[in-house]
This record gives C-alpha cells, sequence and structure tokens, in this order.
C-alpha cells in the first residue's frame, strides 16, 4: 500500500485535475468531427480510449517532470513534498513506470488510423520537452498549450483522418485557454521562482497578470465564436459557450496573484470551463431551446 500510494503521487492520479484538462480537448476534437461524421459508435469508442490516453500520458508527463525538476522542487514550498523531491523513490524507478506507461499509451495508440499514430509519436516530443522550457523561455505555458492540446489534433484525425483549418482554429481556442490557465497556475509560485531563476508568463507579466491573463481567455473566446458564428442563435450551443465565457471571465475576477489559494480555486474552474466547451460543441447541431 506504501508503494501505491508514492505511485498515485508521483503521477497525480489522487489530482485528477491534470488529466481532465488534457482530456476535454480530445473531447471537443472528437466532438467536433462527430458533427461532420455522425457515427456515434465510433465516437464512444475513441471518447473512450482518449480518456485512457490522457490518464497514462498525464501520468508519464508528471514523471518526467518531477524527474527534471527535483532539486527545483526541493526549494519550492507547493513541491518540496513531491516524492522524488523528498527521496521517496528512486529515479530509476521513476523511469520504469515512465516506461511502463508510455507502453500502455502505445497500445491505445495504434488503435488509431495511421495519421493520428504519426501524430501520436510528434506529440512525445513536445510532452518531453516540456519539462524544460522553464529553464530557457519566459513561455512555458505557452509550450504546454501546444502540448496539452495536442489531443484537439489528434482526435479529429482518428474521426476523419485528415487536418482542417477548421481545427487548426480550434486548437488555438485550446491554446490560448492553457496560456491564460497555466498563467493564473504559475501566480502561485512567483516568488519561489523568481528566487531560483524560473522562467513563466506569471513571472513575464507579474504587474499586469490579470491583464494578459484576460487577452488570453478574449483571444479564446473570440476564436471559437468565429469557428462557430453560424451556429449562433437560441439554442444550447450559445447558452454553454457563453457559460464558458462567464467562467473564464470568473476566473480573472477571482484569483489574485499575492494568494496561492485563490489562485489554485480559479485553475481547478477550468475543468468546469472544459466541460462546457464539450458539451457545447457536441450539442452545436442540436436544438433543443
Amino acid at each position: 500500500m506504501y508503494h501505491i500510494k508514492i505511485f498515485i503521487n508521483l503521477t497525480r492520479l489522487n489530482k485528477p485535475i491534470g488529466i481532465m484538462l488534457l482530456f476535454w480537448p480530445c473531447t471537443w476534437g472528437l466532438s467536433y468531427a462527430y458533427i461532420e461524421e455522425q457515427n456515434l459508435n465510433q465516437f464512444l469508442y475513441y471518447f473512450f480510449l482518449f480518456f485512457l490516453g490522457s490518464v497514462l500520458m498525464r501520468s508519464a508527463g508528471c514523471i518526467i517532470n518531477d524527474v527534471v525538476d527535483k532539486d527545483i522542487d526541493k526549494k519550492v514550498l507547493r513541491t518540496k513534498n513531491r516524492p522524488l523531491a523528498s527521496d521517496l523513490i528512486t529515479v530509476k524507478l521513476a523511469l520504469t513506470y515512465v516506461v511502463i506507461l508510455c507502453a500502455l499509451a502505445f497500445f491505445i495508440l495504434i488503435q488509431f488510423n495511421t495519421l493520428t499514430i504519426i501524430l501520436g509519436f510528434a506529440s512525445m516530443f513536445l510532452a518531453f520537452s516540456y519539462p524544460f522550457m522553464k529553464r530557457i523561455t519566459y513561455w512555458p505555458q505557452l509550450f504546454l498549450g501546444l502540448t496539452f492540446n495536442w489531443g484537439v489534433v489528434m482526435s479529429w484525425t482518428a474521426m476523419g483522418n485528415s487536418i482542417s483549418s477548421k481545427i487548426i482554429t480550434l486548437y488555438m481556442v485550446a491554446i490560448f485557454w492553457t496560456l491564460g490557465y497555466d498563467t493564473i497556475y504559475g501566480a502561485q509560485d512567483i516568488k519561489d521562482d523568481e528566487i531560483i531563476g524560473i522562467k513563466s508568463t506569471s513571472v513575464k507579466f507579474k504587474k499586469n497578470i490579470k491583464l494578459f491573463v484576460s487577452i488570453c481567455y478574449f483571444l479564446s473566446s473570440f476564436l471559437i465564436i468565429s469557428l462557430f458564428y453560424d451556429q449562433f442563435g437560441l439554442n444550447s450551443f450559445t447558452l454553454l459557450i457563453i457559460i464558458f465565457i462567464l467562467s473564464l471571465m470568473y476566473q480573472v475576477i477571482k484569483f489574485k496573484k499575492t494568494v496561492p489559494e485563490k489562485c489554485l480555486q480559479a485553475f481547478k474552474l477550468n475543468n468546469l470551463s472544459g466541460f462546457l466547451m464539450f458539451l457545447g460543441i457536441f450539442l452545436s447541431n442540436t436544438r433543443i431551446i
């Protein structure tokens, strides 16, 4: 049981918000493809596969991040008790877990078409490069956006076996969304990051952090409206997208860079935001109200 507890803490399975923030963009792409393909059985099957893939890859990503940041995590109040930082597990064993998780993820990946498999392998480069970005650029959150939302494109190609400008626009919606919420999340560590020398958009824009997050969320909202402008009217999609946008606005109001608890609370609201977007896209062709 002790080792299971360490594994759960190492992979953050006890903090599923990260899994869901990786999974929701996958459902956006799936739902958007479903509008055109109208294959419910395929949609449900891929929905299940992408959820499992999100669990596995987020778990592997957390371990890689902790291996790379082991010495840094020891100096940050929020992360100093992580298993690797507190020497509860060896790097060798942690990397063994990564291999096992990636092997399971590979088994899921090969269930898709060739284009999606190629995109899946490309995502590995993004996922394993991300932990190093905070050392070389003030924009690791942007790199996270590119990485965490790759599932938007993969889920689309899984259903339709092609890439279009429409799915790239939806990918950009997700990127700006992530850029905003991860800047809020990073605001928890501004003081520690500045002392250690770690870079982030939270540090870069700390004097105007609410303005920066507002711009990111505005761009995300503008792009989703422009993508589905012909769907707007008195319907379920409009209602859900309006609530999605309001949830982003509420986050901007709620978080305070000097109060870590407020930042975390605002960040966690994105689980709801992601779900609202999924439901909105899925119901965009359904006239309910």
